[in-house]
């Protein structure tokens, strides 16, 4: 209940029930990512990216199609940028080399516009084809391509994951050493949380996760903790304020005090990321889709998750009024 004074919610009375709910995603995360494992792009399982550039606007499902009959009916065409850009990612293929998919890729597009190139500008590497007897600029033309072989893939994978556990240990010895260790341990808990299940959700409903998905983690990392400081700062300068009062008390307080806050950035924020979402393209699809839960994830997790862990660590005042003692013989100095 909101009144003029502020919120007057029991968080912490439904902790049981919130932390039995969060304990059942993870759950079911964890099982669909040992089942079903991630759908990865060709960021960590190696295959070819081009992206071409048409003269007038094109539709995708058209190039879906003419792709499928060349033999890439598992390739990924995505607009990006314009109705006019196309990106295709082709997987690997063990009887196509990365040189020759793209030749194969760009054949087909030429041939489906009716024409043959016949010379490639050496300096705008621009196109220029033969069509119904005349020479024109190709309609189809080539903008980039990228080939990322199964080695480097392994190695995107391997170094991604690297990172976040780095994150996650840098995390800890910084909360342990600003605030107490119980805190640290129920940062990293909600941290942890938040990255099983959004990773869990891409799992489930097979979306694709490539490096700006990975990048998007990384990114609710911070963003999660920057929410749960906000929350254990108030804990502990009300630890130490309110003498009369119980841990949960405490912590319910402390929880409703910064509510305001919370509800103020996670609304903006996420207005951004579904603008993101709506009108920035299929190529950053998934990279939005990433934030959004992690920042809804991440606002539940900081109330419902960081706090009530760090009550079953057993924190009391006397934890944190140690921390205060450093500066008590300064300040009962004469």
């Amino acid at each position: 209940m909101a009144t003029m004074k502020g919120f007057h919610i029991d968080f912490l009375g439904k902790r049981k029930l919130a932390m039995g709910f969060s304990l059942l995603l993870v759950i079911i995360s964890l099982a669909s990512l040992a089942t079903r494992g991630l759908s990865f792009g060709i960021d960590f399982t190696g295959g070819t990216l081009v992206e071409v550039s048409y003269q007038d606007t094109v539709a995708i499902d058209e190039v879906r199609s003419d792709l499928g009959s060349a033999g890439f009916n598992d390739a990924v065409v995505q607009y990006f940028g314009t109705a006019k850009d196309v990106m295709i990612r082709v997987p690997l293929k063990d009887d196509i080399k990365g040189a020759q998919v793209s030749e194969k890729v760009m054949l087909t597009l030429h041939e489906k516009e009716g024409e043959f190139v016949t010379d490639t500008d050496p300096v705008s590497k621009e196109q220029t084809c033969s069509a119904d007897g005349q020479s024109r600029v190709c309609n189809v033309q080539i903008r980039r391509v990228e080939f990322v072989g199964p080695q480097v893939g392994d190695e995107l994978a391997e170094q991604g994951g690297l990172a976040m556990l780095y994150a996650l240990f840098g995390i800890l010895a910084y909360v342990a050493f600003r605030f107490e260790w119980r805190f640290a341990v129920g940062s990293v808990i909600a941290l942890v949380h938040d990255v099983v299940i959004t990773i869990g959700i891409f799992s489930v409903f097979q979306l694709e996760f490539t490096l700006t998905v990975l990048a998007a983690l990384l990114a609710v990392i911070g963003y999660s903790l920057n929410d749960t400081i906000v929350v254990f700062d108030r804990i502990r300068e009300n630890f130490r304020k309110l003498r009369k009062e119980t841990p949960v008390e405490i912590m319910n307080r402390s929880i409703n005090q910064t509510l305001p806050r919370t509800i103020l950035t996670s609304l903006t924020t996420l207005l951004v990321l579904v603008s993101l979402f709506i009108f920035g393209g299929d190529i950053i699809h998934n990279f939005s889709i990433a934030l959004i839960l992690g920042v809804v994830i991440g606002t539940y997790s900081s109330i419902y998750i960081a706090s009530p862990s760090v009550l079953m660590l057993g924190i009391s005042r006397e934890n944190l009024l140690q921390v205060k003692q450093e500066g008590g013989d300064q300040q009962a100095a004469p």
